[in-house]
């Protein structure tokens, strides 16, 4: 697997440090609680010590590659400080690039945009949209959802070996999907791409915060992340790896930043130089802090130690999985089976309830924050619930109202920062709910299910 499954170090941490851990929420039934933010596949919450890391540098601000005051070599010293930190923890190759980006979504993008001409793609339906939807300028192969990571293996196979070897190819494959939470074999599905011709680029936005991601073990040609999964404020993501598609690329945006040379010619035109370093898809001023917390994120997780984490979420997805197995009316998704090694992310559906309606429950209820939907994972969604591929749904606004039947699921994730009671409310919730209902009325405002006032 891309992943070791051998058993973790006995070792187990305490939930790290996040914002908003003390928040309480109202109940529609009287009082408050404590919220259990159990929807960290969309966004993790900040780690306190990436907060406190840019609260500190703050006052410290200033323009980037720009300046010669103080600040601004400061924070330029700092931007590029944080680029080593992060091809550091991802054990990125000597010649590797890191690149500064707004997400995952923003990394691909900007991979697809440097494909080289006539390039080909292949791509499993059960990527988030980020992974199947960029590639609109290439000839994109779509591989059917594989039910065990040999299949998977398999597929890719047959698919590579029916192409033309010397038309560029290109593989992009999730490390652990962000809707049953299983992890796929990387490192096999890298050596069946290389062994073909083909690169493969890895969206570990779902594994990153969860395992260890070594560039150089997988041997993937790139990854990209988001910083807002990995426990950083919005905004900031990371392309890594090979240097050459990207030097040869258009830059992804012209600008400032990404021009090493700007010229005007004898007939009145202009001549530009572009870098061939990371900056040439880093045009404009440079999200600073995003990038700063990005590597802080990377270095607490380092320091907390990753065995230590892997232990402790092992911990806390068999609470989630036993609990949830005990209840008759709750069907968990999964591609793999069972015994498949996941990260903290578990979609289901309940017997005679709308998705959007238990969410609802759970959120008003018991001040639990979970996500219902499609997750922006149509078809792998589709796919698992055993749906028309041409069925309407959304990632997030199930149209049926509660009691109808919903094209959607409930998924609950969790990671470094959960503690244990969050899950233990949740697996409570769960049987309450099926067992006894709803206690309050709920309505469908806006395409989403809502406490009726």
């Amino acid at each position: 697997m891309s992943v070791s499954t051998a058993a973790p170090a006995q070792t187990v941490c305490a939930p790290l440090a996040v914002l908003g851990r003390d928040v309480t929420v109202p109940l529609v039934t009287g009082g408050e609680v404590t919220y259990a933010a159990l929807d960290y596949a969309a966004s993790a919450p900040a780690l306190q010590r990436v907060w406190d890391d840019v609260a500190a540098y703050a006052p410290y601000y200033g323009s980037v590659h720009r300046g010669a005051g103080y600040l601004s070599q400061l924070s330029t010293d700092l931007f590029e400080n944080a680029r080593r930190t992060v091809a550091e923890f991802l054990d990125c190759r000597a010649g590797d690039q890191v690149v500064f980006t707004r997400s995952t979504t923003d990394s691909l993008n900007l991979l697809a945009a440097a494909l080289p001409a006539g390039c080909e793609v292949f791509v499993f339906e059960t990527e988030h949209h980020a992974s199947l939807l960029p590639w609109k300028d290439a000839r994109v192969t779509y591989l059917d959802a594989p039910r065990t990571p040999h299949q998977a293996v398999q597929s890719l196979e047959r698919a590579l070996a029916d192409r033309d070897s010397y038309v560029p190819a290109l593989v992009c494959v999730t490390g652990a999907s962000n809707v049953t939470g299983e992890l796929w074999p990387v490192r096999e599905l890298a050596a069946v791409a290389h062994a073909h011709g083909a690169r493969i680029v890895l969206d570990a936005a779902q594994l990153a915060p969860h395992h260890p991601v070594s560039v150089r073990d997988l041997d993937v040609d790139w990854v990209a992340f988001s910083g807002h999964k990995l426990y950083a404020p919005f905004g900031s993501g990371v392309l890594a790896g090979r240097a050459d598609w990207l030097r040869e690329a258009e830059p992804y945006l012209a600008g400032g930043g990404a021009s090493r040379r700007v010229t005007r010619r004898a007939d009145g035109g202009v001549d530009v130089e572009w870098h061939d370093s990371a900056a040439r898809h880093e045009a404009g001023s440079p999200n600073v802090i995003g990038a700063y917390s990005i590597a802080s994120a990377c270095k607490a997780l380092t320091e907390a130690g990753f065995d230590a984490l892997v232990a402790r979420e092992r911990q806390l997805i068999d609470v989630v999985r036993a609990g949830l197995a005990e209840v008759p009316e709750v069907r968990v998704l999964s591609l793999f089976g069972d015994d498949a090694p996941r990260v903290g992310v578990i979609s289901f559906v309940v017997e005679g309830w709308n998705s959007s309606h238990f969410a609802a429950a759970l959120s008003a209820e018991y001040g639990i924050g979970v996500r219902d939907g499609l997750f922006c994972a149509h078809p792998l969604v589709r796919t698992l619930l055993g749906s028309d591929p041409g069925s309407q749904g959304e990632c997030g606004a199930p149209e049926a109202a509660p009691g109808e039947k919903s094209l959607n699921a409930i998924r609950v994730s969790f990671g470094a920062g959960t503690p244990d009671e969050h899950v233990e409310r949740f697996v409570t919730a769960v049987r309450e709910l099926v067992r006894d209902g709803a206690k309050w009325q709920y309505r469908t405002e806006d395409g989403r299910c809502v406490p009726a006032v």
